[in-house]
């Protein structure tokens, strides 16, 4: 003791501080000290939980963590109380933590038979394990054969060993307290089995271990970083022991067994800066035997976790779970007993092995055994067990601590064969049963489904109609047309992609459609700003769901969705009649017979409106931009925003707003606002003459001389007008056109044809 106090005071007045990562003979570990692993991972020193001096501990932690965290600790239920201390290597090559009173208050000694010669090493390695080394380099003792409640990557637990008891992991007894607490962790030495004890009691049983298993198992935190981690469970002859590491640059992963019972497997995240949870037993239906005999906690199914009974088995009490089950028939010694079973199970505790047993050996063995309430198999042969390549367990009494999760234990329990009777019709009657539910599910969806689309048709269509006012300038009330959804709409045009969009104008614009992934249509999408408003929208919808014609531009549907309207019509693949007409490089697609069939086509269209159908309609709008084509370049009127319909009798309106296209319109309607039939026909007679010549009735080609085409073909040049098909066969045709185009421009409407 003279000698420990008198060493302790000679070495605490002349060694220096020191912060490598190896104390040696000559120089100890002072209050002041800290070791440094040389990968910089660890540290060891003198520490306080609660950051006072009043108990200090001599402890080994993560260096570049900034919440320390503690995972091994020396002298845990002999604090340091005095001023100073030091931890020493002495020349009997043991290590000492004694205080400045000479007090020895935590020993290590290792195995150092022989003549070590030289001076030995204490040395921090970088996975956190402390090492007393010989001077030939023998290592006898090391921390990880001797850890408190954390296990690190490769850190040996010895699980059973013949000449030693095995690994026990025992818990700080606080959160500030490193002493020896209730809580210890470790391998039961009779069966197979790892526990967490509370005190002398299980607390928590961890699945039935093999005598040799490799798992490998990839987790992943919320900041992206990743890690593969490998179980491994070795039989070594005379030892079993468990260890795991991690992949290379993986975030520092631990073990970890705390005051609580819980038993934690952590990951630190350097983004938060704080210690993730990767896995965590026990939870709250798996604690030992809580769900009592015969029963299991079911954390596999899809209520919260519970207690569950097997088939066969009933609750003991409904109102208390932790009572168990019972069987609904008691087993009568071979009469008719089966076994049923159970998959994904965690195994029951309290089992008989028998070793070196095939599947059917197993079996039989309990079947034969009227005692026997269940039995499980596993072949270790496929994952290189030594000694015995089978295990065979088997259960007398009471099942207890069962769990139901994502374990690859099937479990066989013997039942009455009443139960297996009844389990076998129920197993013909559920699936049929379960096929006319999902049918009547399916019928039930179905009709909902469909009535929620009438419903919703019906809404939309009450809402179109307010919007229309409900009557049409007819006096229809009742009108038919068809809705589209807007998410129809937005689907068909690609969310009104401008790789679909055709064409705009003052109105909005126009996109190209496929509607039901079939049917190519023309989406005008009217915009807020435009000039055709709630009147133009209605003459729209109205007239061309009430008029049918070949020469007419057919409307698919319509859609008002909060401030969007939108029109559908058929799409006419070669676009309107000026993209044509007034453009250089493709007149000359237009050769006579197609003009002719475009002003024929035109002529029925405008008869129809004015004559054929049940409603009188005035366009007020015709020129080449409303007359599209289709594939067969068959002329199709469209845009009917401006339309107005007469009844009865009546064959002129006045307006005071004037609308349309100048050049187009009839003197009498753009000097007085009168419109009527005329009207479309001074239009009619203007778009021939711009069919028959290819000139714009404003063309830059008139400006010099004429005020227009029509004074160029009626005064200036009409024998040029004539001329300009001089090389087709059908001139009678081309001269026709010619004075019927000029009937239908005369000035005074009384002479215009009807």
């Amino acid at each position: 003791m003279v000698y420990i106090r008198s060493a302790f005071i000679l070495i605490f007045l002349s060694s220096p501080c020191q912060s490598n990562d190896q104390l040696t003979q000559t120089k100890p570990l002072l209050l002041e000290d800290t070791l440094i692993s040389e990968g910089g991972d660890f540290a060891l020193g003198f520490f306080s939980p609660t950051n006072s001096s009043k108990k200090l501990y001599i402890g080994i932690w993560y260096h570049r963590v900034t919440e320390r965290t503690v995972v091994w600790v020396a002298n845990r239920d002999n604090p340091i109380t005095t001023p100073s201390a030091m931890l020493a290597i002495t020349d009997n090559l043991e290590l000492v933590l004694s205080d400045s009173q000479g007090h020895t208050l935590w020993m290590a000694t290792g195995n150092t038979s022989g003549d070590a010669g030289g001076a030995a090493s204490a040395v921090l390695l970088n996975s956190g394990n402390f090492v007393l080394r010989l001077p030939n380099g023998t290592e006898v003792w090391h921390s990880f054969d001797h850890p408190t409640d954390t296990i690190l990557p490769t850190m040996r637990i010895l699980l059973s060993f013949k000449t030693q008891p095995a690994t026990r992991l025992i818990a700080w007894k606080g959160p500030d307290n490193p002493s020896t607490g209730d809580i210890s962790s470790g391998m039961d030495s009779t069966n197979l089995q790892m526990f967490i004890w509370k005190g002398a009691l299980p607390y928590y049983r961890f699945p039935v271990v093999n005598d040799m298993a490799v798992a490998g198992a990839m987790y992943q935190q919320s900041n992206g970083n990743a890690a593969i981690m490998y179980e491994t469970r070795v039989n070594a002859g005379d030892a079993l022991y468990y260890t795991y590491t991690v992949s290379s640059g993986s975030p520092y992963t631990r073990f970890s067994l705390d005051y609580t019972g819980k038993g934690r497997l952590l990951s630190w995240n350097s983004t938060t800066s704080s210690w993730t949870v990767i896995i965590e037993h026990p939870h709250s239906c798996d604690l030992y035997a809580s769900c009592g005999p015969f029963s299991y906690c079911d954390q596999m199914g899809p209520l919260p976790t519970t207690c569950q009974c097997p088939d066969g088995f009933e609750l003991l009490n409904s109102l208390n779970f932790s009572r168990g089950c019972r069987r609904k028939e008691e087993l009568k010694c071979g009469v008719g007993n089966y076994f049923m079973a159970m998959s994904s199970m965690k195994l029951p505790d309290k089992f008989l092995h028998i070793k070196n047993r095939t599947f059917d050996q197993c079996a039989d063995e309990c079947t034969r055994n009227c005692s026997c309430m269940a039995y499980a198999y596993a072949n270790l042969s496929s994952i290189g067990a030594v000694g015995d390549t089978s295990r065979c367990l088997v259960w007398s009494g009471d099942l207890i601590d069962m769990e139901k999760n994502s374990f690859s234990e099937v479990l066989y329990i013997r039942l009455g064969g009443s139960v297996r009777r009844k389990s076998s019709l129920l197993k013909i009657l559920l699936p049929i049963i379960l096929c006319v539910l999902l049918l009547m599910l399916g019928a039930l969806v179905w009709t909902c489904k469909s009535r929620g689309k009438r419903q919703k048709k019906r809404v939309q269509k009450r809402r179109m109609l307010e919007y229309l006012s409900s009557t049409d300038d007819a006096g229809d009330k009742n009108i038919n047309f068809p809705f589209i959804s807007f998410e129809n709409i937005v689907t068909a045009t690609d969310n009104f992609s401008e790789s679909n969009l055709l064409g705009k104008g003052g109105f909005g614009k126009v996109y190209k459609g496929m509607l039901e992934g079939t049917k190519e249509v023309a989406v005008k999408r009217l915009s807020t700003g435009s000039g055709q408003g709630k009147e133009e929208f209605k003459n729209e919808v109205v007239l061309i769901a009430k008029l049918q014609h070949k020469n007419l531009v057919k409307l698919l549907g319509c859609c008002i969705h909060e401030d969007e309207k939108l029109l559908v019509y058929e799409y006419l693949p070669n676009k309107s009649l000026d993209y044509f007409l007034f453009a250089s490089a493709r007149k000359s697609m237009l050769q006579w017979p197609t003009r002719f069939k475009i002003i024929q086509g035109v002529a029925r269209g405008i008869m129809y409106l004015h004559h054929d159908s049940r409603l009188t309609v005035i366009h007020r709008d015709l020129k080449a931009s409303n007359i599209l084509l289709d594939k067969e370049m068959n002329p199709k009127i469209s845009d009917f925003g401006m339309a107005r319909i007469f009844s009865g009798d009546q064959l002129q309106a006045n307006t005071n707003r004037v609308v349309g296209t100048y050049g187009y319109m009839s003197p009498e309607y753009a000097m007085k606002g009168a419109f009527s039939v005329k009207s479309d026909t001074y239009s009619f007679g203007v778009l021939i003459l711009e069919i028959v010549s290819g000139l714009k009735i404003s063309s830059p080609y008139l400006i010099m001389d004429f005020s227009n085409l029509i004074t160029f073909v009626s005064i200036g040049r009409r024998s040029e007008f004539r001329n300009i098909h001089r090389k087709t066969a059908c001139k009678l045709n081309v001269r026709l056109c010619h004075v019927a185009g000029m009937e239908h421009v005369e000035r005074w409407e009384t002479r215009r044809f009807s």
